[in-house]
């Protein structure tokens, strides 16, 4: 789902004035999106520090992040007008699965792949771009391997590249789609993967393969990959980033994007033609209001206000962290299951499990919900014990709520979809 949940890398961060915190400044051009300035520490050949505060210090272009997405993470307002977070404190490190927009040639990965061809000695797009990028030494190791076949994959050193190795695969061209290129792309994707596997890399960089030159159709191309990573990622323990260059629409199936535009226009739209008096009547009478359990025990009896008063008592004493565990054992589903499921890496739900009162982003207890595959009013309740509620004056929210209205809980299409529409993607 660079692109943290919201769009960027959340590794890609410029150098900023202190080493332990990400900056945030708004963009002029837009109020609703934040840039992350970090700071970056170079190093020849860097590995990346494993799952701690330096994952977001490292050399890599700005990224984005848009607030519809309802993250909880506290910030402070500086007197410079800056505001400036403690990067311990973001869940991004805990989605195995992301999608970002950025060039890859600056993504700080332990392994960058790069879209070869067959005789690995460079050559136009991605692959021109990473050797220029690493320098005349990779070129020479190059040389010594001997060329790839088309679906296989090579490693050299990472030599002048923010990554310690460049894995080199081969993808397919695009005929007809009927003269194996899927096959050949997943074995691409496969093999990369288990080279990085092998040598012991934790976060692995890809871009799309074969879309460029090769003329792989791109919606094609990112559901191959995706469904190929989020495979092998339900075996494995890995962080891996989709790069893309693309505006998001061009990469997302047109039926889908046509539908689901359809369905932000008759609720996203409406709430916005209303006046305020009607909308405040409005949310007002939603269940999910926080006034709505105020106005429904005013007209009830004694007996019942001392009814539902013990239910909302009920309802305060089951913390977001009880209820997810209720939940997956009423499903029948391990652990493992529910949080690679939903984008979601062991260490943060060891955390969750662990804190009987751990208070998650809106994008990690939708995740959640997504994985245990809840209908809509059961969403609202587990969105509630993390203190966020759905919205129809949110994008992001009126997306979430298609999907499960039409029971569709892959959460990687659904991360598809907020990605081409711009907001941020479910995970931690």
């Amino acid at each position: 789902m660079g692109f943290s949940a919201c769009g960027k890398n959340p590794m890609a961060l410029e150098t900023g004035k202190h080493e332990d915190e990400a900056i945030y400044e708004v963009n002029q051009r837009n109020p609703s999106v934040f840039r992350i300035a970090g700071a970056a520490k170079r190093r020849s050949n860097p590995l990346p520090e494993r799952h701690g505060s330096s994952d977001l210090r490292s050399k890599s272009a700005e990224s984005e992040c848009v607030q519809d997405c309802g993250s909880r993470e506290a910030a402070e307002q500086s007197v410079t007008g800056e505001t400036r977070v403690n990067p311990m404190d973001m869940e991004v490190r805990g989605m195995p699965l992301q999608l970002i927009r950025n060039d890859i040639t600056k993504v700080s990965a332990d392994a960058v792949v790069n879209a070869a061809n067959s005789s690995l000695l460079g050559g136009g797009g991605v692959d021109g771009a990473i050797h220029r990028a690493a320098g005349p030494a990779l070129l020479e190791e190059c040389r010594t391997l001997g060329g790839c076949a088309t679906g296989d994959a090579k490693i050299t050193k990472g030599y002048h590249m923010p990554c310690r190795y460049i894995i080199h695969t081969v993808g397919p061209r695009w005929r007809d789609g009927r003269h194996g290129e899927e096959e050949k792309l997943i074995s691409c994707y496969r093999k990369s993967l288990e080279l990085a596997k092998a040598y012991g890399c934790e976060t692995v960089a890809f871009p799309l393969i074969s879309s460029g030159i090769y003329g792989y159709p791109k919606d094609k191309a990112l559901k191959t990959a995706i469904e190929t990573i989020s495979t092998f990622l339900f075996e494995n323990d890995m962080t891996v980033y989709i790069v893309l260059f693309d505006k998001p629409a061009v990469l997302f199936g047109g039926r889908l994007f046509a539908d689901i535009r359809e369905y932000i226009d008759d609720n996203y739209v409406e709430v916005h033609s209303e006046s305020y008096k009607e909308r405040a009547v409005r949310q007002l009478a939603r269940e999910d209001s926080p006034y709505f359990f105020e106005m429904k025990i005013s007209g009830s009896s004694p007996a019942e206000q001392k009814l539902e008063l013990d239910d909302a008592v009920r309802m305060l004493d089951e913390s977001f962290s009880q209820m997810l565990l209720r939940k997956i054992d009423e499903k029948g589903i391990s652990d493992a299951a529910c949080y690679k499921k939903a984008n979601i890496d062991r260490k943060l739900f060891s955390k969750i499990r662990s804190d009987r009162n751990y208070r998650p982003s809106k994008t990690t207890a939708l995740a959640f919900a997504v994985a245990l595959e809840l209908p809509l009013d059961e969403t609202r309740e587990m969105l509630m014990k993390a203190g966020f509620a759905l919205s129809h004056s949110s994008k992001f929210d009126v997306i979430i709520e298609y999907f499960i209205k039409n029971g569709n809980y892959n959460i990687f299409e659904i991360n598809e979809a907020l990605f081409a529409f711009d907001q941020c993607l479910l995970g931690a």
